[in-house]
């Protein structure tokens, strides 16, 4: 019974990198290749770390496929995160298909800061003063 279980988490968990692998190869652009690449990759590594656990039965290797899960679970929509706003920042093309782009308003490339409307609207957020702000 423990083999089946452990087939077929290892299946499942190579399906979604294979997945993975796809979309990365056949999206358009960085932010849906992003979303396969740490979703899918994400969810595959799980099922691995799963059928790993059941297969060796250790609590030792329990917990460091639980430790390796939960890593996993933390540090992968970081990663996103970062590698989004990095490649929006330097200017990466979106897809012609895209429908809403939320940060172009907000966005202001010479400075690299967001706000609410940079384009001259009167409710964009000011930077907070500096330490040279309070010489009067």
């Amino acid at each position: 019974m423990i083999e089946i279980i452990v087939s077929v988490l290892l299946l499942a968990g190579a399906a979604f990198m294979v997945l993975a692998a796809i979309g990365i190869l056949r999206l358009p652009d960085l932010p849906t290749r992003m979303h396969a690449s740490t979703k899918a990759a994400a969810m595959g590594a799980m099922f691995t770390m799963g059928g790993v656990a059941f297969y060796f039965g250790d609590s030792v290797v329990l917990a460091r496929a639980f430790a390796i899960v939960v890593f996993i679970l933390i540090t992968s929509p970081i990663a996103a995160h970062v590698i989004g706003r990095a490649g929006y920042f330097t200017g990466t093309a979106l897809w012609d298909g895209t429908v809403k782009d939320e940060l172009r308003d907000n966005y202001d490339p010479d400075t690299h800061t967001l706000g609410s409307g940079y384009e001259g609207s009167p409710e964009r957020v000011a930077p907070p003063p500096g330490p040279d702000s309070s010489k009067d």
